[in-house]
């Protein structure tokens, strides 16, 4: 059977409620995972508005800030909506760890979005260490 998803973790020191503020806010969203969006704007008709290589679509976000959940949404099929999972979880000791689950679209290579997810993982961390410095 083929993959459908992909999830990888991240540990870090960086304190999981500093993380959640950067993730409820999709502004930040092309700093640490510019293959998904070159610009996020609000858009008061649908929520967001991204825009990636010319091409808009609307992103929704349902965040949970009490169990540290935030997810991307977007239309991915006709009627049919998907994205970025993410938790962020207090790592015993201080920290947290970031988990985040991404669909793969039918055909795609699923190390090369393995890859990719890792990377944006660590770009989030290392964005997060700024903002907590």
């Amino acid at each position: 059977m083929a993959d459908r998803t992909v999830t990888r973790a991240i540990e870090t020191d960086v304190e999981a409620d500093v993380i959640l503020a950067i993730l409820k806010d999709p502004r930040h969203i092309p700093q640490w995972a510019p293959a998904f969006a070159d610009t996020v704007e609000a858009d008061t008709k649908n929520g967001w508005r991204v825009v990636k290589d010319g091409a808009a679509f609307s992103l929704e976000l349902a965040i949970s800030s009490s169990s540290r959940t935030v997810d991307y949404l977007r239309e991915i099929a006709p009627g049919k909506r998907g994205g970025a999972y993410i938790r962020v979880l207090q790592r015993p000791g201080g920290g947290s760890v970031v988990v985040m689950t991404l669909p793969v679209a039918g055909g795609a290579n699923v190390e090369a979005v393995t890859s990719g997810l890792t990377q944006e993982l660590k770009q989030l961390v290392a964005l997060s260490e700024t903002a907590s410095s």
